[in-house]
């Protein structure tokens, strides 16, 4: 494709090195490593020809080729179609239970480029590098590659503020393709996700860097300690309620307790209802609420409205009837943002419901700060 990423600058953002570098040291002790990788699609690795060929996996492989002594345990954490605003909700379940001492934070093509989610993104940067084991955390900017578009900027703001090392595919593979020295197709099908060679590019960006502070390991470097927030960072402390976790008053809502299980099969731990009418109601402390529910490509599904303690005028609809058709969504609209803090209620009712509805309206949770 005549893409050589060294002679690229993917490296944005060198920041401080001490826990990259104590990491590398340890590894090359031997000691046992967990890497774990939290994003989207990408790191899921959607429209890669297998799992292996991820990029996640790839940067995965070069740590296990890099010190052959070491046991590493790999996670990934990637699930398609979700934000920072869901990340930072999930992740002391999806990746710090497993005390991971290495972090790649990927959701630069899932957030807007905006003061709302570089707050969710603060929010989640800020559980995971103040995490009480110390884990390396390592930013991945990726990008769409027709438009350029993506909300590097908002993030990178973050990255500086708390001086961790920044690898972006804007100068680099997206470079290249703006360029035409390589063609969009060759490395994506839709201009977002990469497909096999587009995933091994990003990995050889991403270890590229990797390998830029392995030749740095030995050289001293002192750790540099959490900073006050850059934002009003309402949602470091975000939780997820599910059916496993709080319990709401439920009239005609009824729990799933089927068994999640993988990380991306989300649409687990809820409430379904089918008539109209039915209602759920909960009890939250915080300033920020959202709700995150099932939009379904089959039709036609219910329709719900959230009211926040009781403000009817200021409904929002939560319309489950999804018009793309790439597959069921886990869509979440923020009910609340900034309130008063305190104690709200949150109820949703089904307001519109069909003879022949195909699934029932499905509420994945509701997420508090």
């Amino acid at each position: 494709m005549g893409f050589d990423v060294h002679a690229q600058k993917g490296f944005v953002n060198r920041g401080n090195l001490y826990r990259m570098k104590e990491l590398m040291r340890r590894a090359r002790q031997g000691d046992r490593i967990t890497l774990a990788f939290l994003g989207g699609s990408i790191t899921q690795g959607s429209v890669s020809s297998q799992y292996t060929n991820c990029y996640a996996y790839l940067v995965y492989d070069w740590f296990v080729r890099r010190f052959p002594k070491t046991a590493f345990t790999y996670v990934n954490a990637g699930v398609g179609g979700t934000t920072s605003q869901f990340g930072v909700s999930r992740v002391e379940e999806d990746v710090l239970a497993f005390r991971p001492d290495f972090v790649i934070i990927e959701f630069s093509v899932n957030d807007d480029n905006t003061d709302f989610y570089k707050e969710t993104y603060e929010g989640l940067v800020r559980k995971v590098y103040g995490n009480r084991f110390a884990p390396a955390v390592l930013l991945v900017h990726n990008i769409f590659y027709d438009s350029g578009v993506s909300a590097e900027e908002k993030h990178r703001e973050i990255g500086a503020h708390y001086r961790l090392p920044s690898v972006s595919m804007k100068p680099t593979i997206y470079a290249q393709a703006a360029s035409g020295a390589i063609q969009n197709r060759e490395i994506t099908p839709d201009d977002l996700h990469p497909n096999t060679e587009g995933h091994a590019l990003v990995a050889e960006v991403i270890t590229d860097c990797l390998d830029q502070i392995y030749r740095q390991m030995d050289e001293e470097e002192q750790p540099f300690p959490m900073p006050a927030p850059l934002t009003k960072n309402a949602y470091e402390r975000a939780r997820r309620l599910q059916n496993d976790n709080c319990n709401p008053i439920c009239e005609g809502f009824t729990a799933d307790h089927t068994l999640k299980k993988y990380v991306n099969d989300m649409f687990r731990g809820g409430w379904t209802a089918t008539e109209q009418g039915a209602k759920i109601t909960f009890e939250v402390e915080g300033t920020e609420i959202a709700v995150q529910y099932r939009k379904s490509v089959k039709h036609p599904v219910p329709v719900a409205a959230a009211v926040v303690d009781g403000d009817e005028a200021n409904a929002v609809i939560l319309d489950a009837n999804f018009e793309e058709d790439w597959g069921d969504c886990l869509y979440i609209d923020t009910l609340a943002h900034h309130m008063a803090a305190g104690r709200h209620t949150v109820e949703i009712r089904l307001t519109q419901t069909q003879e022949d509805d195909v699934e029932p309206f499905y509420l994945v949770s509701v997420i508090t700060a």
